[in-house]
């Protein structure tokens, strides 16, 4: 069966995003992890399935695989890049679009620009909300948030992290130099913590000044990525509450820069949406030649 896919990026983040609308698309995990394999498949962090909603409200539905084939709640890069294509390939011409979601509805606005800015939806903060389990454990208060001491693994020095739940969950840890900070061996130690019953995306957070950060994020099923969306919100909120930056915050990843500003209420990221190439693919000898390699 030959899928016609188009291949995005948002500040680096990549994704193969598929029309689901005009073609019978069924995703199974396995597919959707060959689809991502960068050395048999197209490669990409996520795939993104554009759908016809199940809400009466909302235009699309929007679906998320990771590169690993679980299906996540929400992608900020993925949602800007999802509007982009929406208009690109004439499915729509609504601006701004009401996307449904897992976990509920969510507005994206593209602009003349080519920016993007997109309603993240509801920040929840509470343990349970991510969930994250928080018995026993030390914590602190730190302006408006409360931080918790988690033990990554044998070998790793405690780190204290901010939870934020927006739709994904957050653990977000504040360091002198991201550039040098132990991602690789850190951020899959908390990604996969037996207190997330969900795994986490865990997200490394350096200050420069109360409206610019950098941050690295390592994500649930798809380890480092150039750049995070929910990543680089949580990382926002998690400042702003603590009481170290202020609204609007400048986020520089390594894939590129997104812009986030929270009010306490209404949490808005803007970026660019980048469409790389578009192609097609026979999923079926895509799939054969994928499994025969994890043989």
């Amino acid at each position: 069966m030959i899928w016609n896919f188009t291949k995005m990026q948002g500040a680096g983040n990549d994704f193969v995003v598929l029309d689901g609308v005009r073609q019978a698309i069924h995703l199974t995990p396995q597919q959707a992890r060959a689809l991502a394999d960068r050395h048999f498949g197209i490669g990409a962090d996520q795939i993104l399935l554009v759908e016809n909603p199940l809400d009466p409200e909302a235009d699309f539905r929007y679906r998320i695989f990771n590169a690993d084939g679980s299906e996540v709640e929400h992608c900020g890069n993925g949602a800007r890049c999802f509007v982009r294509f929406v208009h690109q390939q004439g499915l729509s011409r609504r601006n701004p679009l009401k996307a449904e979601i897992a976990t509920g509805l969510i507005v994206l606005h593209e602009a003349e620009d080519g920016q993007v800015s997109v309603e993240m939806g509801r920040t929840r903060f509470a343990p349970s909300d991510l969930p994250f389990d928080a018995s026993g454990l030390s914590s602190q208060t730190a302006g408006e948030d409360t931080l918790y001491q988690l033990e990554p693994g044998a070998g790793i020095d405690p780190v204290w992290c901010s939870l934020v739940a927006i739709s994904n969950p957050h653990a977000v840890v504040l360091v002198e130099d991201v550039a040098t900070y132990p991602v690789g061996r850190i951020g899959p130690a908390i990604e996969s913590h037996p207190r997330f019953a969900r795994r986490v995306n865990a997200g490394f957070m350096q200050i420069l000044n109360r409206h610019q950060i950098r941050l690295r994020v390592y994500e649930r099923g798809a380890g480092e990525t150039l750049a995070c969306g929910t990543g680089a919100c949580a990382a926002a909120v998690a400042g702003i509450r603590r009481g170290l930056l202020d609204s609007p915050v400048q986020v520089d990843t390594r894939g590129g820069t997104l812009h986030i500003e929270w009010d306490g209420q209404t949490l808005q990221m803007r970026g660019a949406a980048v469409t790389v190439f578009h192609g097609q693919v026979d999923i079926d000898q895509l799939l054969a030649t994928f499994n025969g390699t994890q043989t």
